[in-house]
């Protein structure tokens, strides 16, 4: 496995991906970690660090964060259960700047009433914070619920994606939500 680190407004991110000559750029990304997030992936000592793999990774989320880009076209590396990987899947078809509930998104997957809990879980076990956008998912009230690096940072995601009308300052001026350094949350 490959790794390196990526400096954003939500704090040092942590990419993980391995080398492969099928991907275009010759990476896949297997794991997009933040700050303090949990279940976030540590590097292993057989692991080797190199910036040069992850330069279009950082290209478009250097894109992202400069409001450029909506949509990441990143080659992923999966390895959840047949269930994850169509929540994981369903999460990637969630429009830049909109959210959808628990509940909405347990839907199109075909999933029942009595698994929201079970797509909220898969929800949480996603590896590619950010890249795969589990911050677009909402209680089904309106209000921000779990994220595994806490909630300011998904509060930030939406403001930044306009899904969340911005904050004033004391000045007046809108301006996104600061993001302090937040305890993880639950359902990813």
């Amino acid at each position: 496995m490959l790794y390196t680190t990526l400096a954003s407004p939500v704090g040092e991110l942590l990419l993980v991906g391995t080398a492969t000559d099928q991907a275009p750029g010759g990476l896949t990304l297997a794991s997009l970690s933040l700050p303090g997030q949990r279940g976030a992936a540590v590097p292993a000592p057989h692991w080797r660090r190199a910036a040069e793999p992850f330069v279009a990774v950082a290209g478009e989320i250097e894109e992202y964060f400069a409001g450029e880009r909506r949509r990441f076209t990143l080659t992923l590396q999966t390895g959840g259960t047949g269930f994850q990987e169509r929540v994981w899947r369903a999460l990637e078809a969630i429009p830049y700047g909109t959210t959808i509930s628990y509940g909405q998104l347990a839907a199109r997957i075909g999933a029942g009433r009595g698994e929201v809990r079970a797509v909220g879980t898969a929800v949480g076990a996603n590896p590619l914070l950010l890249v795969r956008p589990c911050h677009r998912v909402i209680g089904a009230d309106g209000t921000l619920r779990g994220f595994a690096a806490g909630l300011d940072r998904k509060e930030f995601l939406l403001r930044h994606e306009g899904a969340l009308a911005p904050t004033l300052d004391l000045a007046g001026g809108a301006t996104a939500a600061s993001v302090p350094a937040g305890s993880a949350g639950e359902f990813g």
